[in-house]
């Protein structure tokens, strides 16, 4: 029985169309949740193209589960003593998947035509790099305006990916062939990608590191229905599903049952935070106390237990508490209660003058839900009950990742959109795209979609990403947050705490900070 035939077999059990885990111990079948809407991992952070594209790019480095930077295709770097040099000596022999040569050409070609150009958060992660020589094939001489350490914490295969030069040059990067069929130089190759059921990628022959990948075959599926790739997981149809692919409700079911496990491993990295954007351009949410009290009504303790299964923190700034450790976090700002705060939001608009009509209603508008599974839809149900009684009347849209897309961040046509935001290892690298004018990028996604402009805070911005003493850049991450906590362009609502469910003959997926977004070479399966 070939691959396709065992793809096909299984369909009319649960929708799914895979093989038995005992016929297939040298594949890997996995969940991808929603299907990606392409493989540009050098366009677009979608979670998604995530689940897939680093296990075909590599980045220069990698991270461990303590954060410790893992070589990669660059083997060593030095940094000059006033922080405004950074050298990669790279690794020799590397090919590309067509088998072109790996040189410093691409490196630079992908950070100074590629990541600060088009990526959604390359501009921010390479600000400060203002040229790159490459005094030989295999030295990369990053120049930079100011010192930026957090640079070296985005140099990941998810984070920034190393594409081929000589496949990119010359091209419209934004429609490039890549999109569909990626040339890297990772563990997997791309082989084949069956619209609305899967993804395949095969071993990398050639891959630099000796021995790896272990796995043969990896296998990506797109199954849109939530009961159907929990009942995946439990017959042994697939072996992972990270990111909520398996609802919390089956995550806790399936913890306790014999084969299965569950872990919070491999998120370390991310920081995610689950929130609501406002269109800051346009009724009723040009107002700030429209959002003021949208945040304040909202119990944020409330999703976090019956929808999250109590995986989550109430968030209480627009930073992540996890900034607490580094000194940026700031504690005790308003119009963030974890419970809601219903007679505070209705004196929010009554002081503003936004008062109810005939009917009782104040606003009507379209929330906005993103489209990776049933807890965004539970969580959209929950807000349209908890803003009736502000008298807010809420319809909710839930559409396909493409659409979505280009709704948020290309056309702009939305009110209030539910999402979650990446805040990583430094505010620099996750934050700032949320509110500085500069990233206000229509067509980027995962960027300032609320058009919030403040020049006041982005000047805040750009010192917060120079400042190298710990004190005053505490001092000024303190003073954006105070500023977001009233204008509230964007309402944080809580840290997320992401689920991973696998099968117990997987091993060794979680070796990587970056977890699912990682690239799964020394993953094994079991007999």
């Amino acid at each position: 029985m070939n691959f396709k035939t065992l793809i096909m077999g299984a369909s009319c059990a649960v929708g799914l169309a895979l093989s038995p885990l005992s016929a297939m111990a040298q594949n890997l079948v996995y969940l991808v949740q929603p299907e990606p809407p392409s493989l540009a991992s050098f366009l677009s952070t979608s979670g998604p193209i995530g689940l897939v594209a680093p296990k075909i790019y590599d980045g220069l480095f990698d991270y461990d589960n303590d954060l410790n930077i893992v070589p990669s295709l660059a083997e060593s770097y030095e940094v000059s003593e006033d922080g405004k040099t950074v050298t990669f000596k790279l690794r020799e022999g590397v090919q590309w998947h067509d088998g072109a040569p790996f040189t410093s050409a691409d490196v630079a070609f992908t950070v100074m035509e590629v990541l600060k150009k088009v990526h959604p958060r390359g501009p921010n992660s390479f600000r400060e790099v203002s040229s790159i020589d490459t005094p030989d094939d295999f030295t990369a001489v990053f120049n930079l305006d100011n010192p930026a350490p957090y640079m070296l914490r985005a140099l990941s295969a998810y984070e920034s990916p190393i594409v081929p030069k000589h496949l990119l040059d010359g091209t419209d990067i934004r429609s490039s062939d890549l999109g569909t069929n990626p040339v890297g130089t990772g563990a997997f190759t791309f082989t084949e990608w069956k619209k609305g059921q899967y993804i395949r990628l095969d071993k990398n022959e050639n891959y630099w590191k000796p021995g790896l990948p272990l796995i043969e075959r990896i296998v990506g599926r797109f199954v849109p229905d939530a009961s159907t790739r929990t009942a995946a997981m439990e017959n042994g149809e697939v072996m992972y599903g990270a990111y909520g692919a398996i609802p919390n409700i089956d995550a806790v079911r399936l913890r306790e049952m014999d084969g299965f496990s569950v872990t919070t491993d491999g998120y370390s990295m991310i920081n995610p935070m689950a929130l609501i954007e406002f269109n800051t351009t346009k009724p009723p949410f040009d107002n700030p106390a429209m959002r003021r009290a949208v945040s304040l009504v909202m119990d944020r303790q409330f999703l976090i237990d019956n929808i999250w299964f109590g995986y989550g923190k109430p968030a209480t700034s627009a930073l992540s508490s996890n900034f607490d450790k580094v000194g940026l976090y700031k504690s005790g700002l308003p119009n963030y209660p974890a419970t809601g705060d219903l007679e505070a939001a209705i004196k929010e608009l009554d002081d503003a003058g936004i008062m109810p009509d005939g009917d009782g209603v104040r606003a009507s508008i379209t929330i906005d839900l993103i489209p990776y599974g049933e807890d965004w839809r539970r969580a959209g149900e929950y807000m349209k009950q908890a803003m009736k009684p502000l008298g807010i009347e809420v319809e909710l849209r839930y559409e396909d990742v493409p659409t979505w897309l280009n709704r948020i961040y290309a056309d702009y046509d939305f009110e209030m959109n539910v999402n979650y935001f990446y805040q990583l290892p430094d505010p620099v690298l996750g934050v700032h795209r949320h509110y500085g004018t500069d990233q206000i990028r229509q067509g980027t996604h995962f960027v300032n979609s609320s058009r919030y402009s403040n020049p006041e805070l982005d000047a805040l911005l750009n010192a917060g990403a120079q400042e190298p003493d710990a004190a005053k850049r505490a001092e000024i991450y303190g003073q954006i947050q105070t500023i977001l906590a009233t204008d509230m362009p964007v309402a944080n609502l809580f840290e997320m705490e992401f689920l991973t469910v696998y099968n117990e003959k997987l091993a060794d997926h979680a070796t990587s900070a970056l977890g699912a977004y990682g690239p799964f070479e020394k993953a094994s399966v079991s007999e």
